[in-house]
């Protein structure tokens, strides 16, 4: 099943299992960021991508000159505590084979501190690299963060998900979970910033644009 309609099935069963004041809160925030149409202020295709130096799981730091594959995918994912988030790594690492098939290496980045991201890491079997964004330093570079409303922290803190707790800070500051791929250049070759954080990029989008780029690629080698 395609990850957008295991997302939306899992919305749907969120919607009649969560009381209706609840749940209108949690809609109207994401409502707020659609309103302010927060994606078009993010970096976009066409773009190069900053460098980050962030750390792994392990801490050990991290930049994009350590991915040396044709292509890298971004995704940024709001925690572990995210159920969303959860389906999209599993879904991610599912893929992860026909990654590499195309020259293509896969990194997921999040505000949770490392010890966090590797409970993620463990809890999803990731083979993929997990990089720590404290503080949504990167994040917020790239115009991606914005902070929970007042209203929704007490949501979530009912639901006993302490995103304070995950990002080491009491910021309450998460990054819509976009998704970029880029090549070698650091060139943004596709990017997908959804304000709503239970839509996500489908797996078959992500290898449709790798096949694509692959292409143009290869024939260009060949005039070398």
């Amino acid at each position: 099943m395609k990850l957008s309609k295991t997302l939306a099935a899992r919305k749907a069963k969120n919607k009649e299992n969560i009381p209706a004041a609840t749940w209108d809160i949690m809609e109207r925030s994401t409502e707020e960021l659609k309103k302010q149409s927060l994606s078009s202020k993010a970096i976009q295709k066409g773009n190069k991508l900053p460098d980050f130096k962030l750390p792994n799981s392990t801490n050990k730091l991290m930049s994009i000159a350590d991915f040396t594959h044709d292509f890298l995918v971004i995704s940024f994912y709001r925690g572990g505590w995210c159920p969303f988030c959860n389906m999209e790594l599993r879904a991610l690492q599912e893929v992860l084979p026909k990654l590499k098939k195309l020259n293509t290496e896969l990194v997921a980045i999040s505000p949770e501190t490392p010890d966090h991201s590797l409970t993620t890491t463990e809890k999803n079997a990731l083979t993929f690299s997990v990089l720590s964004d404290l503080n949504n330093e990167y994040a917020t570079s790239l115009g991606l963060t914005f902070a929970l409303p007042k209203d929704l922290i007490n949501v979530y803190h009912s639901f006993n998900l302490h995103v304070d707790i995950h990002n080491g800070n009491t910021d309450y500051e998460l990054p819509m979970p976009a998704t970029y791929i880029i090549n070698k250049n650091r060139e943004i070759l596709y990017s997908f910033i959804p304000e709503d954080y239970t839509h996500r990029l489908d797996v078959e989008t992500i290898l449709e644009v790798l096949s694509s780029h692959q292409n143009e690629s290869s024939t260009h080698h060949n005039h070398h």
